[in-house]
């Protein structure tokens, strides 16, 4: 009856093409891209930060403590650009401020809202904190014990919501009915908070060269995270795509195949880590400016990974066809 009438039958069937009902998608692609992905960047890089500067206080005795002042300003510096990103991407402030009137647990984007509001008053009261030891220092008056309690209190609350906020992106994405971030959404999560934790390392790291203030012992145990950060990036970046199988195609075929294997894994994991580990060996005028040069090459490998998560998510939102498998 069909062909009578002059149709494909194919025409009939919405799951035929990769262009979904009649060449309208499925569903609809997000419409993020630059501004979410620099939120992603630095609210990854200010919790791991956070999370990274509370253990070295709680933990670190001394070198700890100068490891985590650096930690504390790199965090709240990086964190600075997130709201005016999410405010933008959202066209008004009163949206965000409207996500503020009512906590939902079951909706993702309302708790990474409270989420980043109570990491963000955290954060600007820990480095308020900061200023004022590092006046009381400057002035040769030793923190008072009231300061050692707060110090301790703030370091609990900074690991918590750090965390949170370094982990929750991936999450979100995970929530929405993309194929790419949806299909395995308990890989996504731990995705971007390992790569959270290999540029707050990173970052750290560069300040620290910087300055030159942190004590030998926590650069090691700096250089020690970012090592395990980063295989573990890497490694569940290669359970992700291979457990993605089909899905995957956005990330490992087209324009943005060459930016995750020669971007994030090459330039951004790989060279790092070669450097690394034989920066020791270099001439001591050369390990500065390596240490420097593979920071900056992590810090550009996270970015690279998040451009191409949400690009590819983005291209992944018109194969209908992912979209059917995963909901058939």
């Amino acid at each position: 009856m069909n062909e009578r009438r002059g149709i494909d039958s194919k025409e009939l069937d919405p799951a035929s093409s990769h262009s979904g009902y009649y060449g309208v998608p499925v569903i609809h692609g997000a419409h993020w891209m630059w501004l979410v992905i620099a939120y992603f960047f630095f609210g990854g890089v200010s919790g791991a930060s956070a999370v990274i500067g509370a253990f070295a206080r709680l933990t670190g005795g001394a070198p700890g403590a100068s490891l985590a002042r650096i930690a504390t300003y790199v965090s709240f510096l990086a964190l600075v650009p997130c709201p005016p990103l999410l405010i933008l991407d959202l066209g008004r402030p009163a949206r965000f401020l409207n996500m503020l009137r009512a906590f939902r647990a079951s909706s993702p984007m309302s708790v990474g809202t409270w989420g980043l509001t109570a990491f963000g008053i955290i954060s600007a009261l820990t480095t308020l904190l900061q200023l004022a030891e590092d006046v009381a220092l400057r002035s040769r008056r030793h923190p008072c014990g009231s300061h050692r309690t707060a110090w301790q209190v703030l370091s609990i609350l900074s690991a918590t919501s750090g965390f949170f906020v370094a982990g929750y992106t991936g999450v979100l994405l995970a929530a929405t009915a993309v194929p790419l971030w949806s299909k395995r959404p308990g890989l996504l999560g731990p995705l971007f908070l390992s790569s959270a934790m290999t540029s707050g390392a990173a970052a750290i790291a560069t300040a620290a060269t910087v300055s030159g203030s942190v004590h030998s012992i926590a650069d090691d145990a700096l250089k020690t995270l970012e090592t395990i950060s980063a295989v573990m990036e890497g490694a569940l970046l290669v359970v992700w795509i291979v457990e993605l199988g089909p899905t995957a195609k956005p990330v490992t075929e087209g324009h943005l195949a060459p930016i995750v294997r020669h971007g994030v894994v090459g330039a951004g994991l790989a060279l790092p880590l070669v450097i690394t580990a034989v920066s020791e060996r270099l001439p001591h005028r050369m390990r500065k400016p390596a240490t420097l040069f593979a920071s900056a090459l992590t810090l550009a490998g996270v970015f690279a990974l998040r451009y191409a998560v949400v690009a590819g998510g983005r291209q992944s939102a018109n194969d209908s066809v992912a979209t059917f498998e995963l909901t058939g």
